[in-house]
């Protein structure tokens, strides 16, 4: 399964907040969007889900396996979402219904893609749980979202993501709101699942120490722009951007490790 994103442009009121986006992730292959707040990663997510806010429109291309999905009915996009392309959002609080059960919710995407009974869903969800290393998981999925941690949020976020086994996870941001030591916990458990899984991987982040963790190839964006792209091994030895030297200065220096580099 391949995603391909050729000359990506998403408008709000006649201004470019994407502006001609081009990248390709071929099956297995785990690719960072890096760039500042503002830079437009998020909104290529989006754009590619079908899922940008209203007053916002795109033009350009976006195949998923040789089909073109931009501009697909609202119906036919649903299907694909969860079943061959998962998405976990920055903020779980944002992404998950604070008036239902964790439980309830992960049963619910399973049982959009999958013909199952309420009753087997429900032990999927149970299984889910477990996977993503929730505490207890059969007594956990009866608690609400606001009963859980943060990171417990973002755990129950990525069991609902890939209840269906999708072929292609997009990130955004996943560990950006939890605290450094939940960060690096929820990191770990994202590789995992996405090795054990064999999925693609499309990771967000504004963190070039973070994407050294997660991805072989960088796309970094500057005011919707592409204004790098190279294995991100280079991007941490030799950086030709502008934009790019600055997201290396800012990385954290433990967190990664450069070949042939100081420590």
């Amino acid at each position: 399964m391949t995603l391909e994103v050729q000359d990506l442009v998403v408008q709000v009121d006649g201004r470019r907040v994407v502006d001609g986006v081009s990248f390709r992730v071929g099956d297995g292959e785990r690719l960072g969007l890096i760039g500042e707040s503002g830079s437009g990663k998020s909104v290529t997510a989006l754009a590619v889900l079908g899922l940008l806010p209203d007053g916002m429109t795109a033009s350009g291309s976006v195949r998923w396996n040789g089909v073109e999905i931009l501009g697909m009915p609202d119906r036919e996009l649903a299907q694909l979402r969860g079943d061959e392309i998962g998405m976990v959002f920055q903020e779980p609080r944002s992404a998950l219904n604070p008036i239902r059960t964790v439980g309830r919710q992960i049963v619910e995407s399973i049982r959009i893609h999958q013909k199952v009974s309420r009753g087997q869903a429900r032990q999927m969800a149970i299984e889910q749980a477990a996977r993503v290393k929730l505490p207890d998981p059969p007594a956990i999925i009866d608690r609400y979202p606001h009963q859980l941690s943060g990171g417990q949020r973002q755990r129950v976020a990525i069991a609902m993501a890939l209840a269906c086994r999708p072929k292609l996870l997009i990130a955004d941001e996943p560990t950006t709101a939890l605290d450094v030591t939940i960060q690096a916990e929820v990191l770990r458990l994202l590789l995992s699942l996405v090795e054990d899984f064999g999925m693609s991987l499309v990771f967000i982040t504004h963190d070039l120490a973070v994407l050294a963790q997660v991805a072989t190839y960088g796309v970094v964006l500057e005011h919707g722009r592409v204004v790098e792209a190279a294995p991100v091994q280079t991007l941490l030895t030799a950086p030709t951007s502008p934009i790019t030297q600055g997201l290396l200065r800012d990385a954290t220096a433990t967190l990664w490790r450069p070949q042939g580099g100081d420590a």
